[in-house]
């Protein structure tokens, strides 16, 4: 019996070696915890922002980018057969020709980066669409050119029956089954760039928990010990276990610090220049669509849909496309106003029945010209668009910067901790011996 009492006596109240194995034992594993939880989540959010960097923002602004060449492609078209044979338009149709073959390579490097970095078959089988739908919009816009150049000529602004019903298909292609394609890309995009910025967020929560509790956890436990050792041994300080619990400190407030800013920085990033920059990708893609239409108009005759649909366009150009529009009072927004002012000139000249007249403002070059004008208005949001691309890339940069390392320092700091303890404890269990 006494045998018995004696063995709870001992698991209950252990003597002083035991003890101290045991806080040696309980700060070495929660030293270990903390090792793991910080280098595998720093890891996991390098990744992440690896992902976003190199995966997911690329995605997104490469069917945006796909988006704007798909509409500036129809709108140059209406450029090319706007200006038909007419000797004093050449320079302009040549100009169009060019911009047209420039806006094609652009769409086709767009569909094979597409391919490249999407991750899902949902996202492939929409690009392979958008290639099949690209080849049959390029053999009417080839069979309009043909019809046109073939076909007595016409007097600028008019085409050959054939060659309107062809760019009518050519035009009804991009409409229907490009454009909505393209803009399902653009979503998958967008969307997989909020899931990459959750998982993130997601990660770095975990990250900074884990490292308040264990960090916390560990340097409770270092002072705790060296209260008992104080008590125990008759030691004010132990140096080692000091310097442990300053080391632990150190590495669990640098850690949630760096967790903390590059979240902040990343997230500003997104909000004050990666949504914009993708919202400004967006308008000034409809607005390459609202300007053709001011070319489709004269081609269809005076169609009032292209009316409508230049007014509906507009709108959305300056409030917004399911985002936020033209600041107001900004650059941009002044010059598609002018833009805008010669687009209702072009329809009341046609109206008119001045078409001749109406085809020259449209294709004009000199100041007040619809054609200046809207070059006017694109070299501004263009310059808008590229220097918020410019800010995100920029603090991507140093969101990497800041990470970099953090997988693996808390593996010296952490191991330097753990020989500290043992040093620590080593010579207090050496006077039992």
């Amino acid at each position: 019996m006494s045998a018995i009492s004696e063995a709870i006596r001992r698991v209950l109240a252990p003597a002083t070696p035991a003890r101290l194995r045991l806080w040696t034992g309980l700060v070495i594993g929660t030293c270990f915890l903390l090792l793991v939880a910080t280098s595998l989540l720093f890891s996991r959010v390098q990744d992440q922002v690896r992902v976003i960097g190199g995966q997911a923002v690329p995605q997104a602004a490469t069917a945006a980018d796909l988006y704007f060449a798909l509409s500036d492609l129809d709108a140059q078209v209406a450029r090319m057969v706007l200006a038909g044979d007419a000797a004093e338009l050449s320079s302009s149709q040549l100009d169009a020709l060019g911009t047209y073959q420039e806006r094609s390579r652009q769409a086709d490097a767009d569909l094979q980066r597409s391919l490249t970095v999407a991750t899902s078959s949902a996202d492939r089988a929409i690009v392979l669409e958008l290639m099949r739908h690209l080849a049959v919009y390029r053999r009417w816009v080839w069979q309009t050119l043909t019809a046109q150049s073939q076909a007595p000529p016409q007097p600028p602004g008019r085409l050959p029956p054939d060659a309107l019903g062809y760019y009518t298909q050519a035009t009804n292609v991009l409409h229907f089954d490009l454009l909505p394609a393209a803009e399902r890309l653009r979503d998958a995009g967008e969307a997989r760039l909020d899931r990459a910025y959750a998982a993130k967020r997601t990660t770095e929560v975990w990250a900074v928990v884990l490292a308040v509790v264990l960090g916390g956890g560990l340097a409770v436990l270092l002072v705790a010990l060296q209260v008992w050792l104080a008590r125990r041994f008759r030691r004010l300080v132990n140096p080692a276990l000091v310097l442990a619990t300053v080391l632990t400190l150190g590495l669990t407030t640098g850690a949630c610090l760096v967790l903390v800013a590059q979240a902040q920085r990343l997230g500003a990033a997104r909000d004050d220049n990666l949504t914009p920059y993708l919202a400004l990708s967006r308008t000034r893609a409809v607005s390459y669509d609202a300007a053709a239409d001011t070319s489709r108009y004269l081609l269809s005759g005076n169609l009032g849909l292209y009316r409508q649909d230049f007014t509906r366009k507009s709108a959305c150009v300056v409030q917004g496309c399911g985002s936020a529009g033209l600041e107001p009072g900004s650059v941009s927004l002044d010059r598609w106003l002018g833009y805008q002012r010669g687009h209702q000139r072009v329809v009341a000249l046609a109206d008119s029945g001045r078409t001749a007249a109406a085809v020259d403002v449209v294709t004009g070059i000199r100041r007040g010209d619809a054609a200046f004008d809207f070059f006017y208005f694109d070299a501004a949001i263009g310059a808008a668009a590229a220097a918020r691309k410019a800010g995100f890339d920029v603090a991507l940069r140093d969101g990497e910067r800041l990470l970099t390392g953090w997988p693996l320092l808390p593996v010296p700091v952490l191991g330097v901790v753990m020989l500290l303890v043992l040093g620590g404890v080593r010579k207090r269990l050496g006077e039992y011996r």
